[in-house]
């Protein structure tokens, strides 16, 4: 008679769990591959209905395009480091702050959520105008003469884009700090660390984890904006999205917008493989 083994047991109830949570999450599965998955293959297919590369390899090599997507490839970049630079602070303000303070922040940082991004959008217009609410405050303090250019440049771009995806770092980088322990640090400075010494080298690569997310995140969010720079870039900023939606609105031509969003698609999901690889390795490397 044959005997099952303790691990064999295990075994059983533990694949019967993950069937039945694969049960639980089909009809989700499903919904995400009508939505997203069947729509994206339809984009792929229209950009190559010819039966030839001729859209793709317009899109992929033509000097305009290029220059553009390079340029879109900047934007989302500096984007990500400000992002990073300003939500790291903030999520590790969250971490040690009291319950008021907690609230406090978490109500600055969700209430952007209920605007929609368009109406940010114009209210960084009324803000950063030759006539707006700063250079007016600035020249009636003595500051300045003249309206500083605030819109219609990258500055104005990167501001408006940075107070639109600065949640999506901070929430990633603020769950990886909650799963500190606080006592490690403590345990640290203990043993002769000083505070700096035990952030860099127990708090910040345990964060690490959050890090990536929340770059890959900004960044891919980012490399698609569209509304943002193209009201207050002034279409003196241009992004490969309003080359995309340009493309579809103004000249009708489907096949070359799909074979534009092929490309974007293509570029974002190398960018993302390397941001997590970059996260992985530094997170493996940081003592």
């Amino acid at each position: 008679m044959c005997m099952s083994s303790p691990a064999a047991e295990r075994e059983g109830p533990a694949r019967k769990r993950e069937r039945h949570l694969l049960l639980l999450g089909l009809p989700a599965i499903l919904l995400l591959l009508g939505l997203f998955a069947w729509p994206v293959l339809r984009l792929l297919a229209m950009s190559v209905q010819d039966g030839t590369l001729t859209q793709l390899e317009r899109a992929a090599t033509d000097e305009l395009y290029v220059a553009v997507l390079f340029d879109s490839l900047q934007i989302a970049g500096l984007v990500m480091v400000i992002c990073l630079l300003l939500a790291y602070p903030v999520a590790l303000w969250l971490t040690r702050a009291g319950p008021l303070g907690v609230a406090l922040g978490m109500f600055a940082l969700l209430l952007p959520f209920w605007t929609s991004v368009l109406v940010r959008t114009y209210a960084w217009m009324v803000l950063l105008g030759r006539n707006g609410v700063v250079n007016r405050a600035l020249r009636d303090w003595g500051l300045i003469e003249q309206p500083l250019p605030l819109l219609h440049n990258l500055g104005g771009v990167l501001i408006g884009m940075v107070h639109v995806l600065l949640p999506y770092m901070v929430f990633p980088i603020y769950a990886a700090l909650l799963r500190i322990d606080p006592d490690l640090s403590r345990a640290a400075e203990g043993l002769g660390a000083s505070r700096w010494s035990a952030f860099r080298r127990v708090v910040l690569p345990l964060s690490l984890a959050g890090v990536g997310a929340g770059c890959a995140l900004v960044f891919v969010l980012a490399l698609g904006f569209f509304i943002t720079p193209a009201l207050l870039g002034g279409g003196r900023v241009v992004m490969i999205s309003m080359l995309i939606e340009q493309q579809v609105r103004e000249l009708l031509d489907w096949p070359f917008a799909a074979a534009l969003s092929a490309v974007l698609l293509t570029v974002t999901l190398a960018v993302y493989a390397v941001i997590n690889r970059v996260s992985r390795s530094a997170r493996l490397a940081t003592p």
